[in-house]
């Protein structure tokens, strides 16, 4: 297999600059998610590695070789697009053989190649249907099959999974992530989905308007997001975000004067600030100290939680909580927020406060 690496990659399409210059670097056999919203930019990075866009400026390497002017079938590269793009008129088998024969590889070798994989995806008994006859599923273990057998360096998925229904959603990650540790491939896989993102990832890249916002193991970007923007799109439900000063008596207040907890150490008065803190660290309370009033906007029961919308001090705040909660839409409820869980940031900036600190 391969590393990946870009230096100040620039991609733009006449004046419109899509990625101003990036920096990235992928191990051998690492698994790389490259997350954010659409138009961020993620599949033109990963289109450029592939050989499919052309860079502007800058360099890309694979396995040390710099191939900025290589064409994408000289990359040893496998993708697996959104789309499948399987060829209708040819069987499933003969979709994943196509590349082998295009390489002119025996009848025989071809064979066992396509055996072998159609063993590992769970394919065997449908080698001889027609794209049209397979579910979503199917079809994408096909297009999966079809990169495989080709045996590449470093495998590219360009949200594969975001034509198919929940449950198989799910499926087919584990699927992937198995397929990754089977082979000990280099993969890079594009989404938009944060669930995806999170579980099946060695390490996240977050981009924004063409840049990275952060990059790290899942969960150190859903403990320490380095600002707002990486808050916000990493977990489900979202980050609660309340904006409000720091007061003389070194409390964090909203503008309506509702006081929600002790202010952060060195927070100087009238400091403007925004606290974080995620649904499942926001409870129920009884009033007294600590206790924060507010007034249930929606009640969504989940099954397993119960995910609580209130209103406090004119935020909308969620609070994911465990089993059944017995309240409706316009009662008072009182809340508390978990103190060792709280996420600071500056309010003019976004940046948090302990990434400013480091």
């Amino acid at each position: 297999m391969a590393s990946v690496s870009m230096r100040s990659a620039h991609k733009a399409f006449g004046s419109v600059e899509v990625i101003p210059g990036i920096d990235l670097d992928v191990a051998d056999r690492e698994f790389v998610t490259l997350v954010g919203p659409s138009g961020c930019g993620k599949s033109t990075l990963l289109r450029m590695i592939a050989g499919l866009e052309s860079v502007t400026a800058g360099d890309i390497y694979i396995g040390g070789e710099r191939v900025n002017d290589v064409p994408p079938m000289r990359r040893d590269v496998a993708m697996v697009f959104q789309n499948y793009a399987l060829y209708p008129h040819m069987t499933a088998g003969g979709n994943m053989s196509f590349g082998l024969r295009i390489r002119r590889m025996t009848a025989e070798r071809i064979r066992t190649t396509v055996d072998e994989a159609a063993r590992i995806l769970n394919l065997s008994t449908l080698l001889q249907r027609l794209p049209s006859q397979l579910s979503g599923g199917q079809r994408q273990r096909v297009a999966m099959g079809r990169a495989m057998v080709r045996k590449p360096r470093l495998f590219l998925f360009d949200e594969p999974l975001s034509n198919l229904d929940a449950k198989l959603r799910m499926q087919m990650r584990i699927e992937i992530k198995s397929l990754h540790r089977r082979l000990g491939s280099t993969s890079i896989y594009v989404t938009h989905d944060q669930i995806e993102a999170m579980t099946m990832a060695d390490r996240i890249v977050i981009m924004n308007a063409g840049r990275i916002e952060q990059q790290g193991a899942p969960e150190e970007l859903y403990d320490r997001p380095a600002n707002l923007f990486v808050a916000g799109f990493i977990g489900s439900p979202t980050m609660n975000f309340l904006r409000g000063r720091v007061d003389p008596g070194n409390r964090f207040v909203l503008d309506d004067g509702t006081v929600v907890t002790a202010a952060p150490l060195g927070a100087e008065p009238g400091r403007e600030l925004i606290l974080g803190v995620r649904p499942e660290h926001v409870g129920l309370a009884e009033t007294g100290v600590g206790a924060i009033a507010g007034s249930v906007i929606e009640v969504e029961p989940t099954g397993v939680d119960t995910h609580v919308i209130s209103d406090i001090g004119g935020h909308q705040v969620t609070a994911s909580l465990r089993g059944r909660v017995r309240t409706a839409s316009g009662s008072k409820i009182q809340m508390r927020f978990a103190a060792d869980a709280l996420h600071w940031f500056d309010a003019q900036s976004g940046v948090s406060l302990e990434r400013r600190a480091g």
